[in-house]
């Protein structure tokens, strides 16, 4: 797992079997193309990366994440997301 406590995102690298007990592939999908735009998050997000390359900048540091990733936003996270690759994902927001 790569966790970066301090950008307050943790990503992780699931099984096809941990993402199944979760219930990840029945989760909205969420699309966006190459763009870079300022995020505040709410509440907590969870989504599992079917395509793309991101890297979330916060004012603690950056984090990159992709295809294949599993990533964690923790409620009150400001950032900006800088996307270099379109972007697929499942998302859940808790």
């Amino acid at each position: 797992m790569k966790t970066s406590q301090e950008s307050r995102i943790t990503v992780e690298a699931l099984s096809p079997a941990e993402l199944e007990s979760r219930g990840v592939l029945s989760w909205p999908i969420w699309e966006k193309e190459v763009s870079r735009f300022d995020w505040t998050y709410d509440s907590q997000e969870q989504c599992y990366f079917l395509a793309g390359r991101v890297t979330v900048e916060t004012d603690r540091g950056s984090v990159s994440f992709g295809e294949g990733d599993f990533v964690t936003f923790e409620k009150g996270l400001s950032c900006v997301w800088d996307v270099s690759e379109a972007v697929r994902k499942h998302y859940r927001f808790a």
